[in-house]
């Protein structure tokens, strides 16, 4: 997943976070609007949406201060990453999101 999301078998709602979060990087001047909308379409409430906001901002911040200082990143932060991912970041009621009941 950490490679290639798109390849992950992912469901609609995570995935949609994930293209949002490419989109915020790559392009931020051509978020919108029906972006919010998008993740909502998929069940996120605004304060999920915001989360994915301030991690993907995060996310990008660090590695522009790391890249702009050359410095490597540690050895293993894709290993630590992913155990956050898969298993305290699973705790996290903030991060999850409800799925429709309709």
């Amino acid at each position: 997943m950490i490679h290639d999301y798109r390849t992950s078998g992912l469901d609609a709602a995570t995935m949609a976070m994930c293209d949002y979060a490419v989109k915020l990087t790559r392009t931020p001047e051509e978020m919108g609007e029906s972006d919010i909308e998008g993740l909502r379409e998929h069940g996120l409430s605004d304060e999920q949406i915001l989360s994915v906001v301030l991690i993907t901002c995060q996310f990008n911040f660090s590695n522009r201060v790391t890249m702009g200082l050359g410095i490597e990143p540690p050895a293993g932060r894709s290993t630590m990453l992913r155990r956050w991912l898969t298993g305290p970041a699973r705790d996290y009621e903030w991060l999850k999101y409800e799925e429709d009941e309709a």
